[in-house]
């Protein structure tokens, strides 16, 4: 095992460490909490390391640098979190696993295009692509996110779409936010889709710096990127 190999897994075990103690505190399994590591900027020899220390799923914000690491890693199975250009739908259905950022009819129906011409194409095996919808926490369209009054619009859409699997909430707090309040309020939401859909649905949220708040407020994905990684390198 290479010295990187050994950093990383001293990174993931004490990341874990973190989930497990903040889901003891707020009296929740562990088990029900997945840590998604964020590989943003950093190579894909850091993924292949990732792979042979037992993580399957990793996360990008951007749809070249992750094509590219799903093509070079093909045991991985990379998951879109950044926004997505509609343009980019059919790119991304090729090689998605999932995608967390869905936060418009517009990216809803090309995604959904997009999906039945990979499947067409061969180019995808698995027919459904989970999606967790984006929320805004603030209104700002920069910040993307869809806004609570269109929430279940947007999640009627992907709901009922041939080859898109409504998975649940992602959110992202905003910068000067209360992160406990925003993610016990995604929660809500989220709880709220589940009763409206008769099935659970999961809330992807935390990240490095408020992964134990996002525990607390009932999140089952955290996503980690310097807590595992360490400092991303200047791309």
């Amino acid at each position: 095992m290479d010295n990187r190999t050994e950093e990383l897994q001293r990174n993931l075990a004490a990341v874990h460490q973190r989930i497990a103690a903040a889901a003891r505190a707020a009296d929740r399994d562990p088990s029900g909490i997945r840590l998604l590591p964020v590989t943003k900027f950093h190579p894909a020899a850091d993924v292949a390391r990732l792979i042979s220390l037992g993580i399957v799923d990793v996360a990008e914000n951007r749809e070249q640098e992750a094509r590219t690491k799903a093509e070079e890693v093909s045991e991985a199975q990379v998951h879109m979190i950044g926004q997505i250009q509609s343009k980019k739908a059919n790119s991304v259905a090729r090689w998605a696993a999932g995608v967390q950022s869905l936060d418009s009819l517009k990216l809803a129906h090309a995604l959904e295009r997009g999906m039945g011409l990979a499947l067409e194409r061969g180019e995808r095996a698995s027919e459904l692509l989970p999606c967790h919808l984006q929320l805004s926490a603030d209104g700002d369209p920069q910040r993307g996110g869809v806004l609570e009054a269109d929430l279940d619009q947007l999640a009627q859409v992907v709901a009922e779409s041939q080859h898109l699997h409504l998975a649940g909430l992602m959110v992202v707090p905003p910068l000067g936010s209360d992160p406990f309040r925003v993610f016990a309020r995604a929660r809500e939401l989220s709880d709220g889709l589940a009763a409206t859909f008769g099935r659970r649905m999961s809330l992807s949220a935390g990240m490095s710096g408020d992964l134990e708040q996002a525990v607390a407020a009932g999140s089952n994905i955290v996503r980690v990127g310097t807590g595992v990684l360490g400092r991303r390198p200047v791309p």
